[in-house]
């Protein structure tokens, strides 16, 4: 019997990145997907254009679906090229230079010209106003209401479009910060507002203003993309809810998406991880390390027992090679990775040493890499797959968009080749070697930051630019197992509709487990669990059961860092200590392999998460016949280049539609499909998975050779 289809069970989703929208229908029979250019300028009219074409590949009318999930790196992007609103801070008085003074130490000590990360508000725009609020939150100076009135002239003289007020220690008393925003909402109609004790309650006033200032900056740009967008989807006929993804890895609601856009910043990226760990659970594996690669980036993650490694700081824009520290800090719930410039339009060049550098600048979707015909000059990743055959010109995004080799080749020489005294495909070969190491270099410091180990992992590969590189990555990391997951290509958009409604609520309230008071805990978190809730609820479909958990900052006192320790379930009573301790031991001792005996703990920040399952159903996509026999039939040849040889082989191409579970593949060979294409190495052997995933073994004699 063929499914049932319900407008609750066809859904869309949408991935803007920064040179490709991703769109993917899914309902319960099949799944389609397509990717479009970007459009920079009106982002809605690229995410109109590939649901259209969804649709029509789908055989689906608009009014048929029941639900849209969409992420975007449009926040990011803003912060990174200084493109979001004209932003005022109003602070405490004597504290105006706090987001530029940051945490006074230098990421790189030996450097004298280190670059440090601009401020989004400038001098001339951040304001003080008459106030004092101490760290218990007792008022030692009364808010001046008068200066907030006299102070409203200014900012409407001086044309700002959104204001962050972040006072000192609102954290533990916000009432100044909400007086203060209501006269200006009173005084100053359309400015967008964002209050530090709504957007991030937490101690340490640089991070606590930095995060404000980065959302009142974005809030206005987002908030107007996310307006168009629900107009023109609403025009186009559909009548159904849209869900935004969060850098945390659940779904909220466009009105909060609106109010708190900074919490989107990583929501692309997010989407990916969610897909490979829902890949894991339904495949049994523990231990994965998930790579994404797109046209502006690449993100590497680590996922150990189903669980992605989760943090509440992130850095936008770092400005010195990727180094900690050289970027601004946000304080939002995130799925920890490391995201590197690294994608199909990142830019190569060769500087003053004779040395290959690759990205963080990105030609994105316009113009785009030199192959694109869009005026882009300087040679991209994506020219240096087109010489090296990894790409088929004639046949990129489906053969929607038509590349020209012989602009990719000219770039090349013109940028690298001439420089360094290579010829075309030994400059192309260069730059992809430099990604390659790139990116398996940013994996080998995520896992030694965070502890873990590299060998006996699964690598899931996705994205578009993901499975051209994922098995030269995997011999550089001495992986032996690699997986192209079905509808890699869009694997983000995928992931997304895996996703739970969630929102996370934080307090900063300094406790001692030996003066540890159970009431006011409990009291804290029931407060903490509406507020949640709420937003939950707005998103989730009535009777779905909303699940909570707990977790907190704690460190031994005196300790100026903390760990993040899960917390049991509450209510919370004397009886707790223990656990609590007990937790905090076994998460310190996995950190330092050691605990401090006789030394009180605190906590610092508490954690409430709700959550609902992702809504809708995931799609039972059939199950492909076995193959009557191992060796599958090739669509033709094509001149790869092969990293081991050092030239050029003629090669099989196969299609992924027509294999079938059974199938083996003996690298060197392609596999192509409208969305990316798998390149197999000589050191790995293909063939399909039940579910649709390429999966890739290497070698144990190839590994060593490309090891070496």
């Amino acid at each position: 019997m063929p499914p049932v289809t319900t407008p609750e069970s066809i859904r869309l989703a949408v991935d803007i990145g920064g040179t490709f929208t991703d769109v993917v229908l899914e309902t319960p029979a099949a799944r389609f997907s397509t990717k479009v250019l970007t459009t920079k300028t009106a982002p809605e009219e690229g995410v109109l254009d590939g649901i259209l074409k969804a649709l029509q590949l789908g055989n689906i009318a608009p009014k048929e679906v029941g639900l849209i999930v969409h992420g975007t790196t449009l926040a990011t992007n803003a912060i990174i090229e200084r493109k979001g609103a004209l932003t005022a801070l109003v602070t405490t008085q004597g504290f105006r230079d706090s987001i530029e003074i940051a945490q006074e130490n230098r990421f790189e000590q030996y450097d004298i010209f280190i670059e440090k990360p601009e401020p989004l508000v400038p001098r001339t725009l951040r304001f003080t106003i008459p106030e004092r609020v101490d760290a218990k939150g007792g008022v030692r100076l009364a808010l001046d209401e008068k200066a907030v009135e006299v102070l409203a002239e200014t900012l409407k003289a001086k044309k700002v479009e959104a204001v962050a007020i972040g006072y000192l220690h609102s954290y533990a008393n916000p009432a100044h910060e909400k007086r203060t925003a209501e006269i200006l909402a009173k005084l100053l109609p359309g400015v967008r507002l964002s209050v530090s004790s709504e957007i991030c309650p937490e101690v340490r006033e640089y991070e606590r203003f930095s995060t404000t200032v980065a959302n009142a900056y974005v809030q206005p740009l987002m908030g107007q993309y996310l307006e168009n967008l629900k107009t023109r989807v609403t025009e186009t006929g559909f009548n159904c809810p849209i869900l935004l993804m969060t850098s945390g890895g659940g779904l909220t609601t466009l009105e909060t998406a609106a109010r708190f856009p900074i919490r989107l910043v990583e929501s692309g990226p997010a989407g990916g991880v969610i897909l490979s760990t829902h890949i894991a659970e339904n495949m049994g594996i523990d231990r994965i390390l998930s790579f994404d690669m797109g046209g502006t980036t690449a993100k590497i993650c680590i996922i150990d027992d189903g669980k992605p490694m989760a943090s509440r700081s992130f850095e936008v824009d770092r400005r010195y090679r990727f180094m900690k520290g050289s970027g601004l800090p946000v304080r939002i719930p995130v799925i920890e990775m490391v995201e590197i410039g690294a994608g199909g339009g990142s830019l190569a060049s060769v500087d003053a040493m004779k040395r290959i550098n690759v990205g963080p600048e990105s030609a994105g979707s316009d113009p785009g890499p030199a192959c694109y015909s869009r005026g882009g000059s300087h040679p991209a990743v994506t020219d240096a797959n087109v010489v090296l055959g990894r790409i088929d010109p004639d046949r990129f995004a489906g053969g929607s968009i038509m590349l020209d080799a012989c602009k990719s080749g000219a770039a090349l020489e013109t940028h690298v080749g001439s420089k360094l005294e290579l010829d075309i495909t030994m400059a192309a070969f260069g730059v992809s070697e430099v990604v390659e190491e790139n990116m398996a270099n940013a994996a080998r410091v995520h896992a030694v930051e965070r502890g873990a180990e590299l060998e006996g992992r699964t690598l899931i590969a996705f994205g578009g630019g993901a499975p051209l590189h994922a098995a030269r990555l995997a011999e550089k990391l001495g992986i032996t197992d690699v997986l192209i997951p079905a509808g890699a290509g869009v694997g983000s958009a995928v992931g997304f509709l895996r996703a739970p409604i969630a929102f996370e609520v934080v307090r900063s309230k300094f406790v001692r487990l030996s003066a540890f008071d159970p009431a006011a805990i409990n009291a804290m978190f029931a407060e903490m669990a509406k507020e949640a809730t709420d937003v939950v609820k707005m998103g989730a479909a009535a009777g779905v059961p909303i699940k909570i958990s707990c977790s907190a900052d704690m460190r031994y006192a005196g300790q100026g860092h903390e760990i993040l320790v899960e917390l049991p379930d509450g209510p919370f009573t004397k009886a707790s200590v223990a656990e609590l301790q007990k937790r905090f031991d076994a998460g310190y001792r996995a950190l330092f392999s050691r605990v401090i005996p006789a030394l009180d703990i605190e906590v610092v920040g508490w954690i409430l998460r709700a959550e609902t399952p992702a809504p809708g159903r995931a799609a039972e996509l059939p199950k492909a016949a076995a193959a009557e026999g191992a060796k599958p039939a090739p669509i033709g040849t094509r001149q790869l280049f092969d990293p081991m040889e050092r030239d050029f082989r003629a090669v099989p191409v196969y299609a992924r539609t027509s294999l079938k579970p059974g199938n083996i593949i003996q690298g060197p060979a392609v596999i192509a499909e409208d969305e990316t294409t798998t390149i197999i190495t000589s050191g790995f052997t293909a063939a399909l998975d039940p579910s649709g995933a390429i999966r890739l073994t290497a070698r144990k004699a190839a590994l060593q050779e490309a090891a070496q």
